[in-house]
């Protein structure tokens, strides 16, 4: 049976999470209850290009508008962001405030432009129409912004060596951003933050027990999330991004799906579970056999249900 992905059961829209498979880089959506789908980050590359345009595009067209995070200013966080500008209009931008200027490409100069015209700048607790506040009677998109406090002194001093163009504190901006709600998944995203920063600002940082970690920086041993952390937030799966596999740290002695196999990973969240679809078969003795062969209209098959009650 196939279904299209931001689909409706039982006269409810479901909540569904999709990550791309974009190699060296990061691109999400969030199809939300609330009529709205949010995008983070983007990596779009050439071959790519006409598939998750028109991906995007149905998307839309099944939602009344969109918003744009952006993690951190990094080109393979922001290719294709022109691209995407173009073909489907970013009305709402959301970023880390900054004044970095390191490239002249036609997608960092969107970024600048994006970046320069918004007001939408991203901080711990923040609290905005649509995003997690409800307004004109449409109910938030349960998007928490759980970082970065802009008076941490930590925080400001990369933030001055990026006004600087030191582009390698660019990672270390990077905001840790939640999709939570109630009786639903708890999902957490860390951009490309580095292990070292992550470990000079978690007493600063209220990190719930989640189910679901998109882990940082792509699952590099550079952004390997501390056991002692992991061991608060308790995730039931965690998502360990592309990278070359010299390079990642693979989470022993938890549930985890990597990118490199699965390719495309699709998140369907329902009352105390998740149902998964991937391109690829995956290995994994953490999923229940809950539905018959189900295949998503842009060819996930559904590979188990995540079982969020325990």
């Amino acid at each position: 049976m196939e279904i299209y992905l931001c689909f409706v059961k039982n006269g409810e829209k479901m909540v569904t999470i999709k990550s791309f498979s974009v190699g060296n880089g990061d691109m999400f959506y969030i199809c939300h209850e609330n009529k709205t789908f949010t995008i983070i980050d983007c990596n779009i590359i050439e071959e790519q290009e006409e598939e998750i345009i028109k991906e995007m595009k149905e998307v839309k067209k099944d939602n009344d508008f969109n918003r744009f995070i952006s993690t951190h200013p990094d080109k393979d966080h922001i290719k294709g962001i022109e691209l995407l500008n173009e073909k489907i209009g970013i009305t709402n931008f959301y970023c880390v405030d900054n004044k970095i200027k390191t490239e002249d490409s036609a997608d960092f100069k969107k970024y600048y432009e994006l970046r320069d015209n918004s007001e939408l700048k991203l901080k711990k607790n923040m609290k905005n129409s649509w995003l997690n506040q409800t307004h004109e009677g449409r109910e938030g998109s349960n998007i928490f912004i759980l970082w970065p406090d802009l008076d941490n002194n930590y925080y400001k001093e990369e933030i001055g060596k990026l006004e600087k163009n030191e582009k390698d504190s660019a990672n270390k901006i990077s905001p840790i951003i939640k999709y939570s709600k109630e009786n639903e998944i708890i999902v957490l995203w860390f951009g490309d933050m580095e292990n070292d920063f992550l470990e000079k600002i978690i007493d600063e940082v209220e990190l719930p027990k989640s189910d679901i970690i998109f882990t940082p920086h792509h699952g590099r041993d550079t952004g390997k999330i501390p056991k002692y952390i992991l061991d608060k937030i308790n995730p039931k799966l965690i998502i360990i991004g592309e990278a070359k596999p010299e390079y990642l740290n693979y989470y022993k002695g938890f549930n985890t799906i990597t990118q490199n196999t699965a390719k495309n990973i699709v998140l369907k969240s329902g009352i105390g579970k998740v149902d998964i679809y991937t391109t690829n078969e995956i290995e994994n003795d953490f999923l229940k056999n809950e539905k018959d062969e189900e295949i998503l209209s842009t060819g996930e098959q559904y590979r188990g249900t995540l079982d969020l009650i325990k």
